[in-house]
């Protein structure tokens, strides 16, 4: 079994206190069970405030937030107590995992970093290099590869090649996809993806500016200076979600949200002063964190 991924990931470092938009804000943090049962066996002060900070329902627990929406352990320094006083070996699974994302597949795990993460879509934007994926660890036993499997993925190396082909625009890059993969998307109507960025579930209030900077925009045309950092999302789009192709077979959609994530992030690229890595983590926040908003977009995309 290997573990692959982007060639940009043992970069990756959380900046802890330095962050603008905590992950211990906004977030419901969720503890598996066997860091569930090590909490409850903390002693003294922490302990206490472990047991007082916990909901536990129907077996599954989690964090209280406050009424900031803040984890009860994130101090005012921007730093965790519960690494302060346990290590960081202390933390639940999904604070010890965020922001990765795994794809799991007969014979190798590809893990990956979330673009809500200021600091990896800051790694992700600025980096210069074509991203490529490499091996970061390997078992010793050589797994037997699933043939749908390896189509799949063979299909998307060759979306990601044309993604990052230099010689063409961004622009002309997305027009190359469509035709590799035999579909069209229509006119690309900013009214229209408004309205539905709109009408799905948010995290924060202040999306809707965003959503009204992509209302009145009027190009998704990329300047020059933002080629590359478009290349970069483009190829992390399709890295990230192409592989959910095995469970519904449609790779339309998916290609299709990659091509349509591009478009929404250069209109309000346009029409904003905001940073490409911001704009991209805020995107991200919203969307891809929400299987319910990622579904409705790839349902809306099956019609292609």
């Amino acid at each position: 079994m290997k573990t692959i991924a982007p060639d940009y990931y043992r970069d990756f470092k959380c900046i802890s206190d330095r962050c603008r938009h905590s992950c211990c804000i906004g977030w419901e943090i969720d503890i598996d069970p066997e860091t569930a049962e090590y909490y409850k066996a903390i002693d003294g002060e922490l302990g206490e405030k472990l047991k007082n900070c916990i909901k536990t329902e129907n077996g599954s627990s989690r964090f209280m937030t406050d009424r900031d929406e803040r984890c009860p352990f994130l101090q005012r320094d921007g730093l965790c107590e519960i690494i302060g006083k346990l290590g960081e070996e202390s933390l639940c699974q999904i604070c010890a995992d965020h922001p990765r994302f795994r794809n799991f597949f007969a014979d190798s795990i590809e893990i990956g970093l979330g673009l809500c993460c200021e600091a990896a879509a800051e790694l992700i934007t600025k980096k210069a290099g074509k991203t490529e994926l490499i091996i970061l660890d390997k078992d010793g036993f050589d797994d037997e590869a699933d043939s749908e499997e390896a189509k799949l993925l063979a299909f998307r190396q060759s979306a990601v090649t044309i993604a990052q082909d230099r010689e063409f625009t961004v622009e002309e890059r997305l027009e190359n996809l469509q035709i590799f993969c035999g579909f069209t998307l229509l006119e690309f109507n900013f009214h229209e993806w408004a309205d539905t960025l709109h009408g799905l579930e948010r995290l924060s209030s202040s999306w809707d500016n965003y959503i009204e900077l992509l209302r009145n925009a009027k190009s998704t045309a990329i300047p020059q200076e933002l080629q590359i950092p478009f290349e970069q999302l483009l190829v992390y789009f399709l890295y990230r979600h192409v592989p959910s192709a095995l469970y519904d077979g449609d790779i339309n959609s998916k290609i299709g949200f990659a091509i349509i994530s591009i478009q929404i992030l250069a209109a309000m690229a346009n029409e904003s002063k905001e940073d490409i890595a911001e704009l991209a983590r805020m995107y991200s926040a919203e969307i891809e964190y929400s299987d319910e908003n990622l579904g409705i977009i790839f349902e809306k995309l099956t019609e292609i």
